[in-house]
């Protein structure tokens, strides 16, 4: 299967990292962990280690839309900014507004400018709003595939936990296997075991979870997301790396499950681990997060793995990472 997975044409990566810098050059210039998750995107997804951000000449929103010559990339830089957007703490009023020049450049806008706008003018309670009616709308979207059809519910849901927990007589190996097993691993109830709403949801995640081989730390969340977006560039992917950035970068705001937390790309390895994760996702052939996991549990991992072409983690000892 040809790849499909976020790709930036070799011709636009250096205005691209150099309209990048621009944006995040406000107030007293680029912060320490902008300019470092900066860095790993060049470095990993980008395949420049030659590059170094720090050493280009910043380009201005007008020269960065003359410059790239590829429509496509104008949609990337801007999701890749919102990323280095949220690294800023705190977000300050500068930083939205030079995001917003560079994106009308581009003509290109998303809801995480109504959210962070009102982040800065209106506070954190009117953007925490905003985020809540978006994840809504785009947490029902993801959910496993076979489930779409189930009420969503509070209580406890005997019949789906007996299914999953069933997956647990598979063959070691299997997909099934390795889902109950990074339950067990992690410390984690099955869906359907507690009461949740996102219970459905969370099925095709930790799925998710398991096919890559990201474990559910914080900074393996955003990185899941950041895999989830580079091997499919669709809105839902989009959404689902904003999300992760509000959670655990921002701190605004907490996911149904997850507290909030503040500037995990800041902690050691993050940013790094980050930029192998998009790397990781972009040479995917096709997305296993929206797929029919169910269907696909009996299966050996592997043959599943093969089949979206998930490689190995540069560094599956790195404590995020079970492979």
């Amino acid at each position: 299967m040809p790849a499909v997975g976020v790709r930036i044409h070799p011709d636009d990566v250096e205005p691209v990292v150099a309209g990048l810098l621009g944006a995040i050059d406000v107030d007293d210039g680029p912060q320490d962990e902008q300019l470092a998750v900066l860095r790993a995107v060049t470095r990993h997804l980008l395949d420049r280690s030659d590059l170094d951000p720090a050493h280009l000449v910043p380009l201005s929103p007008a020269e960065l839309a003359r410059t790239i010559t590829h429509p496509g990339t104008f949609r990337r830089f801007h999701e890749l900014l919102v990323t280095l957007e949220l690294c800023r703490h705190p977000i300050s009023a500068a930083q939205v507004d030079a995001a917003e020049r560079y994106g009308d450049a581009l003509g290109v806008r998303g809801v995480e400018r109504t959210i962070l706008r009102d982040l800065v003018d209106a506070g954190t309670a009117r953007a925490a709003a905003d985020f809540r009616r978006f994840l809504d709308r785009t947490l029902a979207e993801r959910v496993e595939p076979e489930l779409r059809d189930l009420p969503v519910v509070d209580s406890a849901e005997p019949e789906l936990a007996e299914r999953l927990l069933g997956l647990g007589d598979l063959p070691e190996g299997t997909l099934g296997r390795a889902f109950i097993d990074f339950h067990t691993r992690n410390g984690l109830p099955v869906p359907g075991v507690e009461g949740s709403g996102v219970n459905h949801f969370f099925v095709g995640h930790d799925m998710t979870h398991t096919i890559t081989g990201i474990e559910p730390t914080g900074a393996g969340e955003v990185a899941l997301s950041a895999f989830q977006f580079a091997a499919e560039d669709t809105p839902l992917n989009t959404a689902a790396l904003l999300s992760s950035l509000v959670v655990h970068e921002a701190g605004f705001e907490r996911s149904p499950s997850v507290a909030a937390e503040a500037g995990i790309l800041a902690t050691p390895g993050a940013a790094d681990l980050l930029g192998r994760e998009l790397a990781r996702g972009a040479a995917c052939s096709a997305d296993c997060s929206l797929v029919d996991h169910l269907e696909l549990a009996a299966l050996p991992l592997a043959e599943v793995r093969a089949r979206f072409d998930v490689r190995p983690p540069d560094t599956p000892d790195d404590g995020h990472h079970h492979w």
